[in-house]
């Protein structure tokens, strides 16, 4: 399985990044949270050596792509603390950590960890969202009321219609209609949208369908 190209590395905001070294993106990505560009141009730099791996240790294209974004997922969040002089400190006669090395470390650890689902069973499509996005989608999410989060995740993982969603809750005890299903629904959009950082955005939302809610971003 060849590694598949991802637009973003042609976006101005991450080409502009290129030339940082490891050490400098991993900083900027830790001292600015807000900001999703150098969390993604990480990912452009090194996607073609954490998907090679994982390629290799997949049968199914479907489930290698869905392994791929839960790999860059654990990396996302594991990066925030990462401290490379910390390793490098641990003995004079150890090889420096690289970022590099430890991010093949990391695949290696998911590769060997993760216990993947039925290719039938996964929603995932790497062709409808880049894990850099997914990854900050899903952040989004938890910062979503409760409800709100429960009627976006059923409309787009399950594609339960409103009239379906409103019939379940019911059935859970909420008061609701179809109708305030299609309201928060559209608010659920709007949030999740807001909630994601401003360069994310404009690196991946200009590129898709003007309906937020109608890609598979969400899904997992």
């Amino acid at each position: 399985m060849q590694p598949p190209n991802f637009s973003e590395s042609n976006h101005p905001l991450v080409k502009s990044l290129f030339h940082h070294s490891d050490g400098e993106l991993l900083t900027l990505f830790q001292r600015h949270p807000e900001q999703g560009k150098y969390f993604t141009a990480i990912f452009c730099r090194y996607s073609p050596i954490v998907y090679s791996l994982i390629s290799h240790a997949c049968k199914s294209p479907v489930q290698a792509d869905y392994l791929f974004a839960l790999t860059w997922r654990h990396i996302y969040y594991e990066l925030r603390g990462l401290d490379l002089r910390e390793n490098q400190e641990n003995g004079a006669n150890e090889p420096a950590l690289t970022l590099q090395n430890w991010l093949i470390n990391m695949t290696a650890l998911c590769v060997n960890s993760v216990e993947l689902p039925p290719v039938e069973s996964i929603h995932y499509s790497l062709q409808a969202a880049s894990p850099p996005l997914w990854c900050y989608i899903q952040q989004a999410l938890e910062l979503l009321p409760a409800l709100v989060r429960v009627v976006v995740l059923m409309a787009e993982t399950f594609q339960w219609s409103e009239t379906r969603i409103a019939g379940y809750l019911q059935a859970e005890g909420d008061e609701i209609t179809p109708a305030e299903i299609k309201r928060v629904l559209k608010e659920g959009y709007h949030l999740l949208e807001k909630e994601l950082p401003v360069d994310i955005r404009e690196i991946y939302l200009d590129t898709l369908p003007a309906e937020f809610g109608q890609t598979s971003a969400i899904k997992a």
